[in-house]
C-alpha cells in the first residue's frame, strides 16, 4: 500500500457513459473507478506511478436530468490520420454534414471524496521516491493546480475539487444501507493494444460507500 490521499470532487453536471447504450448518452448512478482515476492523474501524473482508487463516497443524493446536445456522428480513425499526414491532404469532419442531436440522461449536483493510493511502477527515475510523489500531490491538491481540467465524464461537465478536510463521511439522504448499482465499468484492459478490453465489477453501495479494495472484476 502506497501513500494516500482524500480528495473532494464536486461539479453541476456529469456523465459517466453505459457503454451498453451506444446513441442516446445515459450515466451510471455514480463515478466510475476509471473516470475517478482520470481526474487524479489529471491533477498530478508521473509515469512513476500510478493511482488506485479504494474507495469513493457519495456524499450528494444521486438525482438524474435529462439534456439534449448537438454531436457530431463521425470521427476520424487512427488509419485516416496517418494516411491524411503521409500525402499532406486536408483532415477534418464537416459539421454541417454529420451533427446530430442525442439525447443525454445526467446526473446533477454530483459530490465525491475519493479515497485513493498510489503505487510505484517501474518507469521511475533515479531521483524519485514515494516520498517525493506525495509531496508533489499534496503541494497541487492544496494550491488546486492541475495539467488540464478535469471534468465529470466529459469535457463540458468541469470538475472542482480539493483536499478533503477529514472530517466524518455520512451517507446522504437516501443512500443508507445497501444499494446494488449493478455491472459498473471499472476500467480497460490495454495489456494488447490491438485488442483493448473492457474490466467490469458488480457495484454495491453500501451507506454511500463504494468499497474497491476487494472487488472481483469480469472480462
Amino acid at each position: 500500500m502506497g501513500f494516500g490521499v482524500q480528495v473532494e470532487i464536486w461539479g453541476d453536471y456529469a456523465l459517466f457513459s453505459r457503454p451498453e447504450l451506444k446513441v442516446e448518452r445515459m450515466s451510471y448512478d455514480m463515478i466510475t473507478p476509471s473516470a475517478a482515476r482520470g481526474i487524479l492523474d489529471a491533477i498530478y501524473f508521473h509515469p512513476g506511478m500510478r493511482w488506485v482508487i479504494d474507495r469513493i463516497h457519495v456524499r450528494n443524493p444521486i438525482q438524474f436530468t435529462n439534456i439534449r446536445r448537438n454531436e457530431v456522428k463521425s470521427k476520424i480513425n487512427a488509419s485516416t490520420a496517418r494516411s491524411a499526414m503521409s500525402s499532406n491532404a486536408p483532415l477534418y469532419l464537416a459539421s454541417s454534414a454529420d451533427i446530430v442531436q442525442r439525447a443525454s440522461t445526467l446526473l446533477r449536483d454530483v459530490r465525491y471524496v475519493i479515497e485513493a493510493h498510489f503505487e510505484l511502477t517501474d518507469r521511475m527515475g533515479e531521483q524519485d521516491s514515494a516520498e517525493k510523489f506525495y509531496a508533489i500531490a499534496m503541494r497541487r491538491l492544496k494550491n488546486g493546480q492541475c495539467y488540464h481540467q478535469p471534468c465529470m465524464g466529459c469535457r463540458e461537465f468541469p470538475a472542482r475539487f480539493a483536499l478533503w478536510d477529514g472530517s466524518p463521511l455520512e451517507p446522504p439522504e437516501g443512500l443508507a444501507g445497501e444499494r446494488d448499482l449493478g455491472l459498473m465499468l471499472y476500467d480497460l484492459d490495454y495489456s494488447d493494444p490491438e485488442d483493448i478490453r473492457s474490466i467490469f465489477f458488480r457495484a454495491v453501495l453500501r451507506d454511500g460507500t463504494l468499497d474497491l479494495t476487494d472487488c472481483e472484476v469480469f472480462r
